[in-house]
């Protein structure tokens, strides 16, 4: 430990899944929200996001991929300024049918450009 402050070096990451840096243009969709963010970076957990604004996010999103054509539904754990982690579930394609919970994030990732 240096005298500026650092963590020890036996402080022990937290995370149960490795996280891969993604930096995707994704956006955040919720019942009445819907704004644009960078996937910041990705687990099979969990996704951290930055978001174009400091809006308060409900707990509950879908967070889309819009290069990937992929949905994350998630459950947000925590929110900082411009950043947000979410807890989630798992990629559902959003190419072809898409169940019926995720109409709202399928029509905004064909208006974001999604094919």
């Amino acid at each position: 430990m240096s005298m500026f402050g650092s963590k020890p070096a036996s402080s022990a990451d937290r995370r149960s899944q490795p996280r891969r840096a993604v930096n995707s243009r994704g956006i955040v969709c919720a019942p009445g929200v819907e704004t644009a963010c960078v996937i910041a970076d990705l687990s099979d957990n969990g996704i951290r996001l930055r978001l174009d604004r400091g809006a308060a996010l409900p707990t509950e999103i879908v967070v889309v991929d819009v290069a990937q054509g992929v949905a994350y539904p998630a459950v947000v754990v925590w929110q900082k300024g411009q950043e947000a982690g979410a807890r989630q579930t798992g990629a559902k394609s959003l190419r072809g049918l898409a169940p019926a919970r995720l109409i709202g994030a399928r029509d905004a990732w064909l208006r974001a450009g999604g094919r």
